[in-house]
């Protein structure tokens, strides 16, 4: 899985300097510390071109004169101007190189920030992979491009401009001998940077996307090795990789072209300069000391002109790392507000007014998943959920907290639209615990305890695992505080399945959202968790997605959901007695009878 389909790599109308520019929020901070090290760097490249300068006087002077008194003094010359211009770049590295961190951890951070305030249908689209190569490998080639190319691409563009007015002073049919290449070099790298843009967006994406199958293949190398899957797994990993490389070497070829027009060009340029000043020489129109002063500055622009096929590389795939930064950034998140309608006070508990549901990525001709929804569940009482696989109850669970957004019709807490009312708060009255329990790298306690106020303590967390039939969690080796290890896999099913409903408890909601939450226990846990669950469903509202008597029976009353509709409410034994398809639901367990 890669990006979405309405993300187009390398869209045209996306230049690189229109993508970097985005970047100036982050640089807007720092900036006078990265002006200061591009000023430094431009003395320190500028240091350079005074060499030819020294041996021009040094070859006209003291070595035409024999002067060895002047030969030493031309060379302590060269040694200061030597070290001046290693001290001016070291510092213009140091200069840059915690601001840079920062402004690398800045964006890291907003970019965390927004994922968690991105709606569930976004991450149902994007591939985690995806997403963790833009927080990690494209924020670092963001970095590069501020510490190295920025700088450069300035730096190199002043000193071949001062080195080509100083090679024109000293002999202007010399000068323009070596601007010769100049035109054909502005070509070749406006050609390279067409084409390198697109490539370099792909092999980005593409690093996505083995990043994808790395982390889906650890998270589920049970699965893998349970079903003796780690050779198509290899083989599809070494595929994404051998496209991978197939990318990289394009991006190589691109920029082996490019070094080759540019180093061979000058070269040219260089080698016909240097026969016709040797003419001029012999000729007598040339001193020897400017002909080598002349051939030193062309040497010493070598750098920087050479330097120009890297320096678009790198600024090209910075700007491809920041237009993929900036696709995830300007994804619409989860209001923070609350909305302009709001409706009156009514009726108490939950209630679906009419709700209808459709994903955003549906087509439009597709019918809803959910249509009509009219349900009460009146304050203190427990509704059960029940109806085929596929029929839309988790669908229904996840938008009480706002999950997902209503596509038509309205839920209401209390008689108050849940719409108008800030996201913290609504999600601090519900509590939710899924089917699928998720647990974090970190201890038990701290686990359990997210789903309570900053306020809670130990007497809280206890309630809760006890609650949860959860007590084992004290027998662990560092009790509460064990780390349970990504995704919580240290732990059995029904281990994980127990914590996450501890969570969902441990705060003590007004309204209480579980979706088949006792499916992985075994009778005997599950029959105790039934009974310390009935005292917690007591004192809130609670709708209750079950697929078991077991479970249903916790339940004041039963909804049954058929076709994204509710189509029938009643108590379990009213609805076992008059509708066929809840009994037939119900059917296949012994319980059904009680």
């Amino acid at each position: 899985m890669s990006t979405p389909d309405a993300v187009t790599p390398g869209r045209a109308d996306d230049s690189t300097v229109r993508s970097l520019l985005r970047l100036w929020p982050y640089v807007r901070p720092v900036r006078t510390r990265l002006f200061s090290a591009a000023f430094v760097a431009i003395l320190a490249s500028c240091t350079g071109l005074v060499f030819p300068l020294v041996l021009k006087w040094m070859v006209d002077g003291p070595v035409a004169d024999h002067d060895p008194a002047g030969i030493w003094l031309g060379s302590l010359y060269l040694l200061l101007l030597g070290i001046a211009e290693a001290v001016l770049f070291g510092l213009r590295r140091w200069l840059v190189a915690r601001p840079l961190s920062g402004v690398e951890a800045d964006m890291r951070a907003d970019l965390y920030r927004h994922l968690q305030r991105l709606p569930v249908a976004f991450h149902d689209r994007w591939a985690s992979g995806q997403l963790l190569s833009r927080g990690t490998t494209d924020l670092m080639l963001v970095r590069q491009f501020l510490a190295f190319p920025l700088t450069f691409l300035l730096v190199n563009s002043v000193t071949i401009l001062i080195g080509v007015i100083i090679m024109l002073a000293q002999q202007w049919t010399l000068g323009l001998v070596l601007l010769a290449p100049a035109v054909p070099l502005m070509a070749v790298c406006w050609l390279f940077e067409r084409h390198y843009s697109l490539v370099a967006r792909r092999a980005q994406d593409q690093v996505g996307d083995l990043t994808t199958v790395v982390e889906e293949s650890v998270l589920g190398i049970r699965i893998i090795k349970g079903f003796g899957r780690h050779r198509s797994q290899a083989h599809a990993f070494r595929e994404l990789s051998r496209t991978l490389r197939g990318t990289e070497l394009a991006k190589a070829r691109l920029l082996a072209a490019i070094l080759t027009v540019i180093v061979t060009l000058p070269e040219l340029a260089i080698g016909a300069a240097l026969v016709l000043g040797t003419v001029q020489v012999a000729d007598g129109r040339l001193s020897a000391g400017t002909l080598v002063a002349f051939l030193s500055t062309a040497l010493a622009l070598r750098w920087p002109v050479e330097s120009i096929g890297f320096l678009l590389a790198m600024s090209q795939e910075a700007a491809t790392a920041t237009e993929r930064y900036f696709e995830v950034m300007d994804e619409k998140p989860e209001s923070t507000g609350t909305s302009p309608v709001a409706a009156g006070k009514g009726e108490g508990g939950l209630r679906f007014h009419g709700v209808q549901f459709r994903y955003p990525d549906a087509p439009a001709d597709t019918p809803p998943v959910l249509e009509h929804i009219d349900l009460h569940i009146r304050p203190g009482e427990s509704m059960a959920l029940v109806g085929a696989t596929g029929t839309g109850k988790t669908t229904l669970t996840a938008l009480v907290p706002r999950l997902h957004e209503v596509t038509a019709g309205r839920i209401t807490l209390d008689g108050e639209d849940i719409t108008a009312m800030p996201r913290e708060e609504l999600r601090a009255r519900v509590a939710v615990a899924f089917e699928e329990p998720t647990l974090f790298s970190a201890g038990v306690g701290e686990n359990v305890l997210m789903g309570a106020p900053d306020t809670a303590g130990e007497a809280d967390l206890d309630r809760a695992l006890a609650v949860a039939q959860a007590d084992f969690a004290h027998a662990l080796p560092q009790g509460t505080r064990t780390q349970v290890g990504e995704q919580g896999l240290s732990l059995s099913g029904g281990q994980r399945q127990r914590l996450a409903l501890a969570r969902a408890v441990v705060g003590r909601p007004g309204f209480l959202v579980l979706d088949d939450p006792l499916s992985a226990l075994d009778v005997h846990t599950e029959a105790a968790v039934e009974a310390a669950l009935r005292r917690v469903l007591a004192e809130t509202t609670a709708l209750i997605v079950a697929h078991r008597p077991s479970t249903v029976l916790l339940a004041d009353r039963v909804a049954l959901l058929s076709g994204g509709r509710i189509t029938a409410v009643g108590t379990h034994h009213e609805l076992l007695r008059s509708n066929a398809e809840y009994a037939h639901l119900m059917s296949g367990d012994e319980e059904a009878d009680r």
